[in-house]
């Protein structure tokens, strides 16, 4: 397995598609990586030369991906929670942050129900 940014990417996937193992880079991002690092996106990664990984990894050391760019979400959020904006009440509660309805559905954020027991006539 090669190693780049940390992360043990698939030997026996394209190149472009092994690169999205990497927290922080997806298909159109490893494509334009490997255009700059003048590497064919159709080759396998076991097919690479040591030359080709170095030039890689010196391409994807110019963008914050794995633990800089989680640290940096992760702060964010934090700085939202703190300063009471709506987006950071939302965070705190555990609710959709982006204006989806809550009266049904959103029990990916909500998570299981809780079933409240009603009034009797």
């Amino acid at each position: 397995m090669a190693r780049i940014a940390g992360v043990d990417i698939p030997r026996d996937k394209h190149v472009d598609v092994s690169l999205t193992y990497i927290f922080g880079i997806g298909r159109p991002t490893a494509i334009e990586l490997l255009k700059k690092a003048n590497v064919n996106p159709d080759k396998r990664v076991r097919d690479l030369t040591e030359e080709e990984l170095a030039a890689i990894r010196k391409e994807v050391a110019a963008y914050k991906v794995e633990g800089d760019l989680r640290r940096e979400i992760t702060m964010n959020i934090k700085r939202l929670m703190e300063i009471g904006c709506y987006r950071g009440i939302r965070h705190r509660r555990g609710l959709p942050v982006r204006g989806q309805n809550t009266r049904c559905n959103a029990r990916t954020r909500k998570g299981k129900a809780k079933t409240v027991a009603n009034k009797k006539k």
